[in-house]
């Protein structure tokens, strides 16, 4: 079963490559998602119609095929924690010029230097976060004492 879960991400590694590759001979655009959805919020030209496009196929093509294929419900942090892990992912975004995906896929294909100590900084930082992350408290533990410094603060 291992080796079918590691065929699976081949295969969507292929296919983002693909469209990548699509969007850049097609458009003239890279597909760094930041950088798009940047574009969104802040043109208000008409050639932004390609962005709306990209964005809403990346939420909605991501949305049908998880109903058309059935796949299976995941549980959902709680939004105490998946909004500060937002304006986190954000800030790292805007600090380090760009995301993730726009280094590692589009400034590593063109050979980067900075795109290569990009994805050098997130890497560490995620395997930073890991090994920190996994000798706390689980999110319960840490919900309960949030929960009760509030209701001690407000004296209820």
């Amino acid at each position: 079963m291992a080796v079918d879960e590691y065929t699976q991400a081949l295969r969507g590694g292929i296919l983002i490559g693909l469209a990548s590759w699509i969007l850049l001979a097609g458009v003239g655009r890279a597909s760094s998602v930041s950088s798009i959805t940047a574009g969104v919020l802040t043109s208000r030209r008409q050639h932004s119609l390609w962005r709306w496009a990209f964005l809403f196929g990346l939420v909605g093509g991501g949305a049908f095929f998880a109903w058309a294929l059935a796949v299976p419900h995941l549980v959902i942090r709680h939004y105490l924690v998946l909004v500060p892990a937002g304006f986190l992912v954000g800030f790292g975004a805007v600090l380090g010029s760009g995301s993730v995906s726009g280094h590692a896929m589009v400034g590593l294909g063109r050979r980067s230097k900075r795109s290569l100590v990009a994805v050098a900084t997130f890497t560490g930082a995620a395997v930073m976060t890991v090994l920190v992350t996994s000798h706390l408290p689980d999110a319960t533990w840490w919900m309960q004492l949030i929960i009760e410094g509030l209701q001690w603060l407000f004296g209820r």
